[in-house]
């Protein structure tokens, strides 16, 4: 039970810290519409990511593990298909300069705004765990 509770927290924070993190990613329900997502997303992982991973093995086997990613950006957008309260929209970066170091403007679509997503969520996620592991 405690490792459930710390695994619920844990992923309702990664989720949250992302929210906040990409501009594309909104919630527009607040914290209850976040702990729906929670909810739905671990369904989702439960029956729907076994499946999808079987349907990606050829292309994960050829690539030996590169398009992995792209089951999380998959069940990120049935994420969002369902709780409708969770958006991905087109955003811009701004850019960056830093002592010589510049990085341009830069447009995401819908698809690219769900990469980053998921990859800010698994990042934070990982992190998250490897704080809290006892």
């Amino acid at each position: 039970m405690k490792t459930l509770l710390r695994s619920f927290i844990i992923n309702l924070a990664a989720l949250s810290i992302t929210v906040s993190v990409i501009p594309g990613f909104t919630n527009q329900g607040g914290a209850k519409t976040l702990v729906i997502a929670l909810f739905v997303l671990a369904i989702i992982n439960l029956l729907i990511r076994p499946i999808v991973s079987l349907l990606l093995l050829p292309i994960n086997l050829l690539t030996l593990g590169m398009f992995r990613w792209l089951v999380n950006v998959i069940m990120l957008a049935i994420l969002t298909s369902i709780v409708k309260d969770i958006r991905v929209n087109e955003f811009s970066f701004q850019g960056f300069t830093y002592h010589g170091f510049v990085i341009p403007i830069v447009e995401f679509s819908r698809f690219w705004t769900l990469v980053l997503s998921s990859l800010s969520l698994s990042i934070t996620n990982s992190f998250l765990f490897w704080v809290a592991r006892e």
